[in-house]
């Protein structure tokens, strides 16, 4: 647990530098075209809106309506924006309770892409876990079920094929969060029958561009993408820095949208989440799936300017 602890302390920095513009939903919408970039998930029809929201850490509160209040602004302000991913886990302490109790009352509470994981050694022990999840979410049928951390994932798999088979999920995968996993990841998505793998990202740590991300698109594997600030320490980088000129190119009109912007404009990425309690910070993290993408010049540009920082 010594690493979950750092991380923790590093999205609490995060909310202290300000990671995000201070901006409304007017001018986000400003000059935009009016629905999010959305990509098909491999092998259906089904779109995706490219940026969702993760719940680590942020929706892992109590049950007071003050501790609640902050959140459900951010689911509204999430489906007003077009985002639909709401990805959880078990291991996220009170989060998927939240997130099922927050939403039941949503008028809207269909239009979310529920995902979430199982993280636990046993076959009898997974499926206990991933029934919790269902009541917790207040879920009939799960969106997506993945095996957090590749932990026991041969297990669990095999119990998802047939929960997918009976209806009871919808789309099956494998995450993790490290560097270290890419290989065994990859592994698995040219091998095993998965629809989405997630993992981490971002404009500084960049390992999955050397054949992860690519073998996802060839096996048509749907990738979520975790980490795209590098828990925090891509503001750390940009504090009290300004966005280059040529950002406005590309419609970046914040540091978050500059990373984020970075990994979309990879073909092979579905969805990037990353975690907020904060409404601003979700607008303008939503802000990112609107507008021009960075084409190959300004991918390079962006890399540039950054280590020259």
């Amino acid at each position: 647990m010594k690493n979950e602890i750092s991380r923790r302390d590093a999205m609490t920095q995060l909310e202290c530098l300000g990671a995000a513009a201070l901006l409304n939903y007017e001018n986000l919408m400003a000059g935009y075209q009016q629905t999010m970039l959305q990509r098909n998930i491999p092998g259906t029809k089904e779109k995706l809106p490219v940026v969702g929201l993760g719940s680590w850490i942020q929706f892992d509160v109590g049950d007071s309506t003050s501790e609640k209040a902050g959140l459900a602004e951010v689911l509204t302000n999430m489906n007003k924006l077009g985002g639909k991913v709401i990805d959880s886990s078990t291991m996220y302490g009170r989060a998927e309770q939240v997130i099922g109790d927050l939403t039941a009352g949503l008028d809207f509470k269909d239009n979310f892409f529920y995902s979430t994981k199982v993280w636990t050694t046993g076959k009898q022990s997974g499926i206990d876990q991933m029934n919790e999840s269902f009541l917790k979410m207040r879920r009939k049928t799960m969106d997506l079920m993945q095996v957090h951390n590749l932990q026991d994932w041969q297990t669990h798999l095999n119990t998802l094929k047939g929960w997918k088979d009976e209806g009871k999920v919808r789309y099956v995968g494998i995450t993790h969060y490290s560097v270290s996993a890419h290989q065994q990841l990859e592994q698995i998505v040219r091998s095993k029958a998965i629809d989405f793998v997630q993992f981490n990202y971002s404009i500084k740590v960049r390992n999955a561009e050397k054949s992860l991300l690519k073998a996802a698109q060839d096996h048509g594997v749907a990738v979520i993408i975790n980490e795209p600030f590098d828990s925090g320490s891509l503001f750390k980088i940009v504090k009290g820095k300004e966005l280059p000129d040529w950002a406005a190119e590309y419609d970046i009109k914040s540091w978050a949208q500059y990373f984020l912007k970075y990994i979309l404009a990879n073909p092979a990425v579905n969805c990037v989440i990353s975690g907020t309690s904060d409404k601003k910070h979700l607008i303008d993290n939503m802000g990112a799936g609107y507008g021009k993408l960075p084409d190959e010049a300004g991918l390079k540009m962006m890399l540039k300017y950054l280590d020259s920082l």
